[in-house]
């Protein structure tokens, strides 16, 4: 085949990818799925790559655009509310930080004995971080079956978001569904872009020189984290971050939920049957632990029950503001504990897991007959 030839094939394939991903949105979006326009294309194209074998391509570089656009939003959380809000209750987030992640570790290492499923898997599968961010993470880590990581983490992410709302409203919580504030909270999302300028001029190109110069020196996750951090450095010399339209924040989900859905190989899933139960059954028990946390973390702090349970809750930190916004929860609080759990569970929690598969491979060295 032509060099010709194949751009004209790999146009046509990119195009039958981007029709199927837009389709899934559409779908996901008109039935009123938590995050429809990253699973809807995720599972479109998952569907679509087993019916036509061969005709599906997503470049690389497109999910990293997504991912630069997603690091953003998260650098524009780190405003000076939720930075002081951190520095005053930073013992007692790390406190609830490591035990989160214990509890993780060890229902990873229950997983891993009930089933077939490696621990680095299974531990990789409970992280407790966002969706996009943890896929980027089990990607960049060898030895660890990603599809199995993505079902563990998608079950995770549909107990908590629908879960956490329906415990959150529960008599034990004791909040009210208010429809108006709901609807003030969604029309929040707006489509100005005109207000982009001009300060998306500034903050657009540093986000992605941080993305790509971090990639280069291997830090992980660069092109999430560069981003997230220029901006609240940013931020923090006075220039202001303008919010992205709806309609970008969708586009970014595409791009990586479609990237996300071509790496998915269901052939590779054993058993299917027994890693959906055991994915559905360590959401339940994390948003019981979550639960728990949530009772101490009262007890050491004059908050409500319903802001510590968002704060802790093992969910995105985007699904956790908006239900915040809605009850008229602690807004600084949730988003400084989420956003503290998402920087640290990529900076701290990388070179803890290498750690520990180290020592694990060493362990399993030293069992063998000599």
């Amino acid at each position: 085949m032509g060099r010709q030839a194949m751009m004209d094939s790999n146009g046509w394939k990119f195009i039958v990818t981007l029709v199927t991903a837009a389709c899934g949105g559409m779908i996901f979006n008109l039935l009123n799925t938590p995050i429809p326009w990253l699973l809807g294309p995720m599972i479109a194209v998952l569907i679509g790559t087993n019916i036509w074998k061969g005709k599906y391509r997503w470049p690389g570089q497109i999910r990293n655009s997504g991912m630069i656009i997603v690091g953003y939003t998260i650098g524009l959380s780190m405003t000076g509310t939720a930075l002081r809000e951190m520095g005053e209750q930073l013992p007692t987030m790390c406190l609830m930080t490591v035990i989160l992640l214990l509890l993780c570790g060890g229902i990873a290492f229950a997983v891993s004995k009930l089933s077939d499923t490696d621990f680095k898997t299974a531990l990789l599968g409970s992280i407790p971080g966002g969706l996009s961010q943890v896929l980027a993470l089990a990607e960049e880590t060898k030895g660890v079956n990603l599809t199995v990581v993505t079902v563990t983490q998608v079950v995770r992410l549909m107990i908590i978001v629908i879960g956490i709302p329906l415990l959150v409203f529960s008599p034990v919580f004791g909040q009210v569904h208010d429809v108006a504030t709901a609807a003030v909270t969604l029309t929040t999302r707006h489509d100005d872009w005109a207000g982009l300028f001009p300060n998306i001029l500034i903050f657009a190109p540093v986000c992605a020189l941080c993305a790509v110069g971090g990639n280069r020196i291997n830090f992980p996750t660069a092109f999430l984290l560069g981003p997230a951090i220029a901006t609240a450095i940013l931020q923090g010399i006075g220039l202001h971050g303008p919010s992205l339209p709806s309609g970008l924040i969708s586009a970014a989900q595409l791009m990586i939920g479609t990237y996300v859905g071509l790496l998915l190989k269901p052939d590779k899933l054993q058993r299917k049957a027994r890693t959906f139960t055991f994915a559905i059954l360590s959401g339940l028990v994390l948003m019981l632990c979550a639960w728990g946390l949530c009772e101490l973390l009262t007890l050491l702090h004059p908050v409500s029950r319903s802001t510590a349970l968002l704060s802790l809750a093992p969910g995105g930190m985007d699904q956790m503001g908006i239900l915040a916004h809605e009850i008229n929860a602690d807004l600084s609080m949730v988003s400084g504990y989420q956003l503290f759990r998402t920087f640290f569970i990529f900076f701290a929690v990388p070179p803890l897991l290498r750690l520990i598969f180290r020592i694990s491979l060493k362990g399993s060295r030293s069992e063998q007959p000599q």
